[in-house]
């Protein structure tokens, strides 16, 4: 694959003011050695939850004989997507929502963009219960659409109350769900996914790097 067009970041920035779902381990960044101190190098540790910031589900994460996230596929992570906006929801999104979205029908790779993504900037260190998530009907939705992998711009698929009814329907299915993106500025449309997760053995989630390539811009 030959990747040309402007590049653009949506993860979220790891560090100790992170956000995370309550009861997770929080972000901790810790120096264990630093230049000005007489060391030879600066060198620091790194403690930081399996779905912490932007980060992708494996089935392991809800199915106790899912696939762990070093047995995602990459192929599935990596490729043409669509970018949807739903910013002018104020309610989570169902599938009536997803199927009057305009959203085209090879989409196999699709990111919802919300009001979400305004959390990034307006809370950043707090954890924020009335994100906009998923509702089981739109997981179906998914599913049934033959779409491989769906991302959110908070950091759960899946409402703050949910039931664990959406991540069954996606993971059970063998979506990828990618949390915790952050779509501020990105326009709806077509663009080439890029998403690597940690290759954590075992994993029942990873923290991922992200980024979509905005093909459009290489042809101006």
């Amino acid at each position: 694959m030959s990747l040309s067009g402007r590049i653009i970041d949506v993860s979220v920035p790891i560090s100790p003011a992170l956000p995370v779902w309550p009861g997770d381990p929080p972000v901790r960044l810790e120096a264990t050695s630093r230049v000005v101190l007489g060391d030879s190098s600066n060198v620091s540790r790194l403690e930081v939850g399996t779905h912490a910031g932007t980060h992708v589900d494996p089935p392991y994460h809800f199915l106790a004989d899912g696939g762990t996230v070093d047995h995602l596929s990459l192929e599935a992570l990596v490729g043409p997507c669509w970018v949807c906006d739903l910013t002018g929801l104020d309610r989570n999104v169902t599938a009536a929502d997803l199927e009057t979205a305009g959203i085209p029908d090879t989409t196999r790779r699709l990111l919802l963009k919300t009001r979400n993504s305004g959390l990034w900037s307006a809370y950043p260190t707090e954890f924020v219960e009335e994100f906009l998530a998923l509702e089981p009907d739109a997981a179906r939705w998914v599913v049934e659409r033959g779409i491989a992998v769906v991302g959110i711009d908070y950091l759960s698929i899946e409402p703050f109350n949910g039931s664990g009814d959406t991540h069954h329907i996606l993971l059970g299915a063998g979506v990828i769900p990618i949390e915790g993106l952050n779509l501020t500025g990105v326009a709806a449309g077509p663009y080439t996914l890029v998403c690597l997760p940690l290759l954590v053995s075992g994993g029942d989630g990873a923290p991922c790097r992200t980024v979509l390539v905005d093909e459009s811009s290489a042809q101006r």
